[in-house]
């Protein structure tokens, strides 16, 4: 790929776990890249160790953009995560950039574009919200499933952030969500401005691996990072409260689960969607070479020079 007027973008996708944080490090010193989050929960600036961030010392070894940034107060969209990296794209026009990270939908909305979604007025999702304190997702599902089918059949009735997400729209606009799926805006990067590695390790040996870091979090201080997190008193439904262990974790300082327990749950769920992610890119991630961890510093290296 060129350099000039066509710029190099790699994206850095992969499972939990897989390796790209170290990948897109070693890569970021050869070719003197910025470094781009693409992942959801490493936005926010609460939890550094139950998400993975890299550390400050890693920080400091190349240019690093999007990195807990993110108040946790904050229900920092895809959307929002789009502008940020069309913002950060100008800014880095005379260098590489990586975007690394294992949240799909930042990748898509990156090459793809995004719907042309409606803003919704703070005053109406602060209502929609307090309406919803409370009730139970899956009566929140119901409700939506009454005035918006076509969009509560995609969603999963657990699904709170997303549930009231369509609500808001709902209740802004008086239309549905699907409605505003049509029109996608212009991608931040076009064909032939970046190419794609979607890391895929053994899943048997990415699950003890998930396990063993897990533990590893633990002793680093990652319960304390959510006590005080918790200490915040953020609604339930923000992302941040949703990242995975959080819940569990939680749960055990309120006295509702041994620590032995939480870790386990919270193994499970992270295994879980690691398989999720799997299966996510083989559908969702058009233009992305399946490459095993390993091999991610050679097929980088082509895409970059």
């Amino acid at each position: 790929m060129g350099f000039g007027v066509v710029r190099r973008a790699l994206l850095l996708a992969g499972p939990t776990a897989s390796g790209k944080s170290a990948a897109a490090l070693d890569l970021a010193h050869r070719f003197g890249a910025t470094i781009v989050n693409a992942d959801s929960m490493q936005v926010y600036a609460d939890l550094r160790i139950l998400t993975a961030r890299p550390t400050r010392a890693e920080e400091v070894q190349a240019p690093h953009r999007l990195f807990g940034e993110i108040d946790g107060a904050v229900n920092f969209s895809v959307g929002r995560w789009a502008r940020r990296a069309r913002e950060i794209l100008a800014e880095t026009a005379d260098r590489p950039v990586i975007f690394v990270g294992g949240t799909g939908l930042y990748f898509r909305a990156l090459t793809e574009g995004l719907s042309d979604m409606p803003a919704v007025p703070e005053a109406v999702r602060a209502r929609v919200r307090a309406e919803a304190e409370g009730r139970p997702s899956p009566k929140l599902h119901a409700d939506l499933m009454a005035a918006d089918p076509e969009t509560a059949t995609r969603l999963r009735p657990s699904d709170r952030q997303r549930i009231l997400r369509a609500l808001e729209v709902l209740a802004a606009t008086g239309r549905p969500l699907a409605a505003f799926h049509g029109a996608r805006a212009e991608p931040a990067l076009r064909a032939g401005e970046w190419s794609g590695l979607f890391l895929a390790p053994d899943r048997e040996a990415l699950y003890r691996r998930i396990d063993a870091r897990f533990d590893a979090m633990i002793a680093e201080g990652a319960l304390q990072e959510v006590e005080r997190l918790a200490r915040r008193n953020l609604d339930p439904a923000l992302p941040v409260m949703r990242a995975h262990g959080v819940p569990h974790l939680i749960a055990h300082l309120e006295g509702r689960l041994k620590l032995g327990e939480a870790a386990e749950r919270s193994k499970l769920d992270t295994r879980h969607y690691a398989k999720r992610q799997f299966t996510w890119a083989r559908h969702q991630l058009a233009g992305f070479e399946w490459v095993a961890p390993e091999a991610a510093m050679e097929a980088g290296a082509r895409a970059l020079r």
